[in-house]
């Protein structure tokens, strides 16, 4: 059997796996018709055939035939045609899509943990049902050579270091903590999620916030907030479940850098690349603004932003502040400097997710919380950034009419708001 695992490009973790029994002829490139498609521009599409060229009692040898504009990189080495030895990394041009070849025999997607929990049926493969317990796994690999940053081992492919066990879902390390819960980063090996393995990121709530009637509310309108959406700039949702009197949100692991830890790591970005994140950031707000009935995220900010590895694209994370227009007004959810005077009362509109781009707008061009720049104008407060270089007339304008004090002085759409910041492009 042969397995191609296609890695992210930082941590060489996997992302998406594809298994061949009884192939001769593996094709890979951009184009519809290959056996493995990888969408990225780098990729030419046709980009690389893999062949069998002997099938002898000590295993397959295969070759790998580099058809691809931007070439064809084999552990690092520029290649035309070669023989692909086990285990070796195929990276389709610089800073392209990195695949792992594997010849090895690799365990059947619920064996190895249908060895640790007896509970999973083979012939059904389903998750454990809450009356059940899991078992606590934990365990870290022997294997030796494994850079400190791998997930995974190089030699069996498991994860290095399993923490503990939630269910089918193996625990690799913590990802963040709070007082409403903790965020892990979790390996589904049995690919029950998506029909193959792989990372995912999982919240549970913690269990003294049981008692608390606004944190469960919080944590179960994620969870269903995001069951119901579907947009590329929004986490995936997987799975919901209980476990030991703790709730759990199973979600899309998105790998990148929010915008908050972006800016204090590199500083401030230029203006055009700030309009490019907050337009982006106004289609998926038009998206959940025209659901029916409309959704309010009211938590819009730069550490609710995240920039994807992938493609530099932005994704809206943390939907727990998410609201329905015409439900009853609710407590005050929003961060200082971000949040719009009626969403500070409990009463937010979809202009009030509008008025967070114009700080968050100050934020990416100065590295300064914008609540430097409030300052009283007239009979309000109002953001005054006149002074800053980078923050030309017209976008000091955008700024302005995004933060109107009023809901019906601003932007009314997301779309309206985009047309603007394209305009200063």
């Amino acid at each position: 059997m042969v397995t191609l695992t296609l890695l992210e490009p930082q941590q060489k973790t996997p992302l998406k796996q594809w298994c061949f029994e009884n192939s001769s002829v593996i094709r890979v490139g951009r184009a519809a018709d290959n056996h493995v498609v990888l969408t990225d521009s780098l990729v030419s599409r046709h980009h690389l055939e893999l062949r069998l060229i002997n099938s002898a009692s000590n295993g397959d040898s295969w070759q790998v035939i580099s058809q691809g504009t931007n070439g064809t990189f084999l552990n690092g080495v520029l290649i035309n045609q070669c023989q692909l030895p086990d285990n070796s990394l195929l990276q389709m041009a610089l800073g392209g899509p990195i695949l792992k070849f594997q010849l090895q025999e690799v365990t059947p997607p619920n064996s190895w943990l249908q060895q640790q929990m007896p509970e999973i049926s083979a012939s059904t493969a389903k998750p454990v049902s809450t009356a059940q317990k899991s078992p606590t796994l934990s365990y870290t690999c022997t294997h030796e050579g494994n850079s400190p940053s791998n997930l995974f081992c190089i030699h069996c492919g498991q994860p290095i270091s399993v923490q503990h066990q939630i269910r089918h879902y193996q625990v690799l390390r913590t990802l963040g903590q709070g007082g409403m819960g903790t965020t892990y980063l979790a390996w589904d090996a049995a690919g029950l999620i998506a029909g193959h393995p792989q990372l995912l990121v999982l919240k549970q709530m913690n269990a003294n916030m049981v008692k608390i009637a606004k944190a469960q509310e919080l944590f179960e309108r994620e969870a269903y907030t995001l069951k119901s959406l579907n947009h590329r700039g929004i986490p995936q949702y997987y799975d919901f479940f209980v476990e030991d009197g703790k709730k759990y949100l199973a979600m899309e692991l998105v790998h990148g850098q929010d915008l908050e830890k972006r800016i204090y790591t590199t500083g401030p970005v230029i203006p055009s690349q700030a309009i490019a994140w907050m337009i982006q950031t106004c289609d998926i707000l038009h998206y959940l603004h025209s659901q029916e009935p409309p959704l309010i995220h009211r938590d819009i900010k730069p550490a609710n932003l995240m920039v994807r590895n992938a493609d530099n694209r932005i994704v809206v994370l943390d939907f727990g502040a998410v609201k329905e227009i015409g439900t009853a007004p609710g407590t005050r959810i929003g961060a200082e400097g971000y949040c719009a005077p009626e969403q500070e009362r409990g009463q937010p509109l979809t202009q009030s997710d509008l008025y967070a781009i114009g700080p968050t707008l100050i934020f990416l061009l100065t590295g300064e919380n914008p609540f430097k720049f409030y300052r009283p104008r007239g009979r309000s407060f109002r953001f005054e950034v006149a002074s800053v270089p980078t923050i030309t007339p017209q976008l000091r304008e955008i700024i302005d009419r995004s933060t109107e004090p009023l809901p019906r002085d601003r932007y009314q759409t997301a779309k309206e708001l985009a047309e603007a910041l394209s305009a200063c492009k």
